[in-house]
């Protein structure tokens, strides 16, 4: 049985070679070429079983043939990979009926099995009429990353923008639920209708919400985990009765916990959650943070604020930061900045001041004292931290940050011990389990005040 061939298309020398190597390896037949004018020589000879090709090749965008080269040959998959990695590539390749997208830089063995499935698989995506998006620029985008994380969802928007199923997005507040809801209906066949959102702590009416839909073809619930009972009843009745419009809803809450409980209706969650799309907080995509600095800050100025720019080092800082409240927290940091800072450029020490002004109430809860003793030397410390090292002088006052840190909780901590015991200083040390001593010398080096 001879090999089946894969066409590979690669402007990348060695990208190519790798990528060849390992289909070679699984026991493909592999024609490898930099030039669209070759692919598409190929493929219009009858050649090749699967196509594998970037989005560039040299100045040329491929998807500029491909709707042509499926008309050619229509049982022949497409797999499309990309360095440029934003949510408008993975719609573009959907939209032009790719079998699939694969962000650079990828696992050779997904790779290698997206090809397998490809093959496997009866008949592929019928390609759409190619939807337009040059009125998007990057700043605009309602999603900004190019993490791994992002690019799941990306991958999964992709792949139901152009479907009706309904999906259910989860994560923490701040996330971006509401930007991925939007992006799914504008960038798929939906956005021909209305996208309608409601905010699912509001509903209460079946009957007055399905008069609002009338032209909708996405209907949004925001926060569906916050619905009561009796809500989630007069709901359920009215997804049941939808009809051409797509529901997409979105919680902060665990719904499996939910239902696990008897506060979520079981049979609501499984109608809403045919698919499931997790946003992963900012934490857990950090090396987003300086593309979304960048974005929110010409966000800023069209909203009539300064125009300004951002050091490296201040970029820096912003990303070694947990952000509890993710993007929207970001985001609100940086429009602060942009209104505030007297300078036409952010520093470091304009974050770390912004940093340090932000509300205690904004710290996670979970995780106990440690976590938040951790934001808190986030917020206070961290840029000492990352300013050391610069020069000796500098590595010198580095050294001196420890001792700072555990001065700064010492002197609260003994003070508190005296105010319980009404400065006696016996009961205070045994509290703290100190000898008295001992205690009696930190409270004259740190210059506590008796009680």
């Amino acid at each position: 049985m001879a090999a089946q061939t894969v066409l590979l298309a690669e402007d990348d020398s060695s990208i190519r070679l790798v990528v060849s190597q390992a289909l070679s390896a699984e026991g493909f037949a592999v024609r490898a070429t930099a030039s669209a004018d070759a692919l598409e020589r190929w493929i219009r000879e009858g050649q090749g079983d699967v196509v594998v090709t970037d989005v560039y090749l040299g100045e040329e965008q491929v998807f500029d043939r491909l709707s042509s080269l499926m008309l050619a040959r229509p049982e022949l998959a497409f797999i499309v990979m990309s360095a440029q990695n934003t949510i408008l590539t993975a719609a573009a390749a959907a939209d032009h009926g790719a079998f699939d997208y694969l962000p650079k830089p990828f696992d050779l063995d997904e790779m290698v099995a997206t090809v397998r499935r490809a093959l496997k698989t009866p008949g592929k995506p019928s390609a759409l009429a190619p939807q337009v998006r040059q009125s998007a620029d990057e700043a605009g985008l309602p999603l900004i990353g190019r993490s791994e994380a992002m690019q799941d969802v990306y991958r999964i928007i992709s792949r139901v923008m152009n479907t009706d199923l309904t999906v259910m997005i989860e994560g923490e507040p701040g996330t971006g639920k509401d930007l991925a809801a939007r992006a799914i209906h504008d960038l798929g066949r939906s956005a021909q209708g209305r996208f309608v959102q409601v905010d699912a702590a509001s509903f209460t009416d079946g009957e007055a919400l399905a008069g609002r839909l009338e032209g909708a073809s996405t209907l949004y619930l925001d926060e569906v985990g916050d619905l009561s009972m009796d809500a989630q009843s007069r709901l359920s009745g009215l997804v049941r009765q939808l009809d051409g419009t797509r529901v997409i809803a979105s919680t902060r809450a665990s719904l499996p916990r939910l239902v696990e409980d008897g506060g979520f209706r079981e049979d609501l969650y499984y109608r809403l959650s045919v698919v499931r799309l997790m946003m992963p907080p900012l934490r857990r995509r950090k090396e987003d943070i300086p593309e979304l600095t960048r974005a929110l800050l010409v966000r800023a100025g069209k909203q009539g604020l300064p125009s300004k720019t951002i050091e490296a080092s201040a970029i820096d800082l912003l990303s070694a930061y947990d952000w509890p409240g993710n993007v929207r927290e970001l985001e609100n940091v940086i429009l602060r900045l942009t209104a505030l800072s007297p300078d036409s450029s952010i520093s470091a020490g304009d974050v770390e001041r912004e940093l340090r002004n932000s509300s205690y109430a904004d710290l996670p809860r979970e995780g106990g004292l440690e976590n938040e003793m951790e934001q808190l030397l986030k917020r206070h410390i961290l840029a000492d931290l990352m300013a050391g090292g610069n020069s000796a002088q500098e590595e010198e006052e580095a050294s001196r940050v420890y001792q700072d840190v555990i001065e700064r909780v010492e002197r609260p901590l003994l003070s508190l011990a005296l105010q319980v015991t009404s400065g006696n200083k016996v009961r205070a040390a045994a509290l703290l389990g100190l000898n008295r001593n001992t205690l009696r010398a930190k409270i004259n080096s740190l210059g506590i005040e008796d009680a």
